[in-house]
């Protein structure tokens, strides 16, 4: 690139220069530091449900416009604040501002008491009660579903084991069903290289260590592109808002369940979600139970569910309403950014809207 010419352009440029590079000093030192994180999952809401460490979380909107609740269903692995970081960067304040009646269930944070929690604890016991506290809390007859990455396979499950729920409709999202293409973690365990016990610690769980750095094998470089990333924002407040909220997510863990983990070890070893002959405690539960409409949305970059595995989604369930959306973004761009402002949301907006009792705006 060539320099200006113009001695009022350098000057320009040598200040602009300097200006960001004491941005950057100041921003680093707070970085380091700790000073001035930004607050997570601030969008307002009410716990209007409890059991165990599960809490369901109600988001208040004064101005909903579709009538038909949706409940939020997250990982087992993650902070539920991934769909809401914070303002103008969260998934949940999107919804509720589209005019939905928006419910999300957290699962707390595990210990040794949660060691022995298996699949079916979560299919048939708590989803299904968050189903009914959500109709409680709302005065509705049905709702729809949106299943985050391992939530939309417990959605799956739920949606096999109990059918006749009252569901309007379901979104599964970054959900992974081929456990094939899951990548070297997969194969690892698929191999008998490694053996789920060896990553239960003396609380019976899975540490929130091992996960954080499972996401590191399936990405190794991505310490040193953050750093990369880091340089180039530090200069920019809101900009270095964002990474540091990124940045906090992607190193806050939760432990996994030692009993759901080995559970779902299995489900990766026996192919049986492929196949369509998964067994929970004994019961068999078939994807093609599942009738409600579906819409399928895969991160064609995600490297945590690959598109390969999250694209069958729709092959494996009964739905004869059921659809498949894919866009060239990773594994939180789905709910976040560009993409999912101007591609994704819309057309989850518009699904749950299309499956969805509306009514008059009622004032506030």
């Amino acid at each position: 690139m060539a320099l200006p010419t113009d001695p009022a352009d350098l000057v320009g440029r040598l200040r602009r220069d300097v200006g960001r590079n004491l941005h950057r000093a100041r921003n680093g030192v707070k970085y380091v530091a700790g000073i001035d994180r930004p607050q997570v999952g601030t969008t307002p809401k009410d716990t209007v449900w409890r059991r165990d460490k599960a809490e369901l979380w109600h988001y208040r909107n004064d101005a909903v416009t579709a009538r038909t609740p949706v409940l939020i269903v997250m990982s087992l692995i993650s902070r539920s604040y991934i769909l809401d970081l914070y303002p103008g960067m969260s998934f949940v304040q999107a919804l509720r501002d589209e005019g939905f009646d928006v419910y999300l269930l957290d699962w707390g944070i595990p210990d040794e008491a949660d060691a022995g929690n298996g699949l079916s604890d979560y299919v048939d016991h708590l989803l299904p009660a968050a189903v009914e506290a959500v109709l409680e809390a709302s005065g509705s007859d049905e709702l729809s579903l949106i299943g985050y990455c391992y939530g939309g396979l417990l959605s799956l499950l739920l949606g096999a084991s109990h059918p006749e729920l009252p569901v309007a409709s379901l979104v599964t999202m970054a959900t992974p069903v081929d456990f094939c293409e899951m990548g070297m973690f997969g194969r690892m365990f698929r191999d008998g290289r490694l053996d789920p016990q060896d990553l239960i610690d003396s609380t019976g769980n899975v540490p929130p260590e091992v996960i954080r750095n499972a996401f590191r094998v399936l990405k190794p470089t991505s310490d040193l592109t953050q750093y990369a990333v880091l340089w180039e924002k530090l200069w920019d407040d809101r900009q270095m808002e964002g990474f540091q909220v990124m940045g906090q997510w992607t190193r806050d863990h939760i432990p996994f369940p030692g009993k759901a983990f080995r559970e779902t070890v299995e489900l990766m070893r026996d192919g049986s979600v492929m196949a369509d002959r998964v067994r929970i405690d004994g019961r068999p539960r078939s994807l093609r139970n599942l009738s409600w409409p579906i819409l399928n949305v895969v991160a064609a970059k995600d490297h945590i569910v690959p598109a390969p595995a999250a694209r069958p989604v729709c092959d494996l369930v009964g739905s004869a309403e059921a659809e498949t959306l894919e866009l060239p973004a990773g594994h939180v761009g789905l709910v976040m950014g560009k993409a999912a402002a101007t591609t994704t949301l819309p057309r989850i907006f518009a699904w749950l809207r299309a499956h969805s009792t509306t009514s008059e705006k009622e004032p506030a």
